[in-house]
């Protein structure tokens, strides 16, 4: 039977119009879904704020649209030439794949024979793996897709503000499994990912900025808090004296400052190495940044570490907030490590990395920062001895003895003693509202002639006492320590072990004062002590006797 075409009044098939028809409704209907489509994820896309929400809406629902199963979401850097994954699929065969799964992590050339004709293309690419593996030197993973099953993959460029910004690849199993009818979708869908992605990148930037200002207010809010206690701890604000062995410290100071050398304070304890190194960082050109001091001493050996490196949240029992360490407090600062012969060896190998490398580690943290940090170290320990011992490694102890200073012990220095107790008595007796002038000259010649093994550290505090009891406006009684005599007990008519030079320069010097200030001639102080003249002349000049000294009258304890 013949097929016969019906044609109405106007001569018009009307088959094939209905067929136009169903065709042109059809089309309607696709484009009426896509826009809805797109209507449902650009409102999913616009709350977007991370790549965990990105993602989400990739996954569950553009790859939906397309019969994609995975997709890979590439950004060009910044340099133009390569291109690195921003988001993609997480499937268990890709996690378990640990031999060639890096390959889709890692840079590749933006000429890769893929992403360059993807950017170039005015609309979406479909690409047929098993075609693109038979060329040579074709992108590295595009074989690694090819071996886990995939069939096709579908490429659209991203861009935002007309500027290109990366490549969305779909991935298919199918052969056959992406038309061309879903350009249109992809493109729109493809604007909307380079609004939402540029979107996320700009969070990400503000949240490291927020990070970043976050870090630098709790580095202030330390730096205040380690402020007001070093304020309220700080004993004097200057050196005081005028004797040789002082000046040769200002000298060293002077010299060392402006540099960025390490330096070694080296001294008896009380002899004021703090203050040595705060005139050391005052004369810097890291002045202007406060000094970050470290007792050694004076932490548990679990918590140096910690205390020098910071740590991180939850990086030890009781680290309940991640705290920024010292090293970190004196970037472009000063870091005075006090008792350093203190430091427990397990630690000093890890100091030694940080002088070495400038870069440092918090407790529990795994990202290295770098640091610019001048070293002022100071111990009261004889650290070569302790090197020969295996108790300081002689690598750590190189490296801070590059400009050793050695101060001097009060007993060396008596001549500033007049000076030092004049300071301490106006500060004490302002503090606690009395009106003290002086000392008496008795009193002072006591001071003069003690051997000071706390030195001026000993003598502050003997001077505040002295303060405290004084009801008069000179102080004319000083209760100085009891003398440990050779039994080991106390007594002030024990006998009181002194060093050698000190009983030797007062010996000379009451001799100097028998002989009216002679040295020379029958009657003169070489000849009482049976030597020659010019090695009298020697000793005084080694021992620091000055003719003043005995010419006046004066005897040491009034030097």
């Amino acid at each position: 039977m013949q097929k016969t075409n019906h044609t109405g009044p106007t001569g018009i098939d009307e088959g094939n119009h209905a067929d136009k028809n169903a065709i042109f409704e059809n089309q309607l209907i696709q484009k009426e879904n896509e826009q809805v489509s797109l209507l449902c994820v650009a409102g999913r896309i616009a709350a977007v704020r991370s790549r965990a929400d990105l993602w989400n809406i990739i996954n569950n629902e553009i790859l939906d649209l397309f019969g994609s199963q995975y997709y890979t979401l590439c950004l060009l850097s910044e340099d133009a030439d390569t291109h690195y994954p921003f988001l993609h699929s997480r499937d268990k065969r890709l996690e378990n794949d640990k031999v060639d799964s890096p390959i889709i992590h890692r840079q590749h050339p933006v000429n890769d024979g893929v992403f360059d004709i993807a950017l170039s293309a005015g609309q979406p690419v479909i690409f047929q793996l098993a075609e693109l593996t038979k060329q040579k030197d074709i992108a590295p993973y595009v074989h690694y897709w090819f071996k886990l099953g995939i069939k096709e993959m579908m490429l659209v460029k991203i861009t935002n503000a007309n500027q290109d910004r990366g490549v969305l690849f779909l991935y298919s199993n199918k052969a056959g499994a992406f038309s061309p009818e879903k350009f249109n979708l992809l493109s729109g869908v493809a604007d909307l990912l380079g609004t939402g992605m540029c979107n996320v990148l700009a969070n990400e930037k503000i949240e490291q900025q927020i990070e970043e200002i976050n870090r630098y207010r709790q580095q202030l809010e330390e730096e205040k808090a380690y402020l007001i206690e070093e304020q309220s701890g700080n004993r004097f604000s200057g050196f005081i004296g005028h004797s040789q062995e002082i000046q040769k410290t200002f000298r060293l100071i002077s010299q060392v400052a402006p540099s960025d050398a390490t330096v070694l304070l080296l001294g008896e304890t009380g002899t004021g190495k703090e203050l040595v190194a705060r005139a050391i960082h005052e004369a810097s050109p890291r002045r202007g940044k406060l000094m970050i001091k470290v007792n050694c001493a004076a932490l548990p050996a679990n918590l140096i570490e910690s205390e020098l490196f910071g740590h991180e949240k939850g990086s030890f029992t009781g680290a309940a907030d991640r705290r920024i360490g010292k090293f970190e407090l004196a970037n472009n600062s000063t870091l005075f490590l006090d008792e350093i012969g203190e430091l427990p060896p397990e630690l000093q190998v890890k100091l030694l990395r940080a002088l070495q490398e400038k870069e440092i580690e918090r407790v529990g943290g795994g990202k290295t920062i770098s640091v610019n940090v001048r070293i002022i170290a100071a111990t009261n320990r004889n650290l070569e001895k302790e090197v020969s011992q295996n108790r300081f490694r002689s690598d750590l102890y190189y490296r801070l003895n590059v400009f050793p200073i050695t101060l001097p012990p009060l007993r060396k220095r008596k001549e500033d003693i007049p000076a030092l107790t004049s300071y301490f008595i106006e500060r004490f007796a302002r503090n606690s509202g009395k009106k003290i002038s002086g000392i008496s000259q008795k009193a002072m010649a006591k001071l003069i002639s003690y051997a000071w093994p706390g030195n001026i550290r000993e003598l502050e505090h003997l001077i505040e006492r002295a303060v405290l009891l004084t009801n008069k406006s000179i102080i004319k009684m000083i209760q100085l320590p009891e003398q440990i005599g050779v039994d080991g007990g106390s007594n002030d008519k024990a006998f009181q072990i002194r060093p050698l030079e000190e009983i030797e320069r007062e010996y000379i010097l009451k001799v100097l004062k028998v002989c009216r200030g002679r040295i020379s001639g029958p009657n003169g102080a070489a000849t009482k002590l049976k030597m020659p003249a010019t090695t009298l002349i020697s000793k005084m000049q080694r021992l620091g006797i000055k003719k003043e000294h005995f010419v006046t009258g004066k005897d040491d304890e009034e030097a």
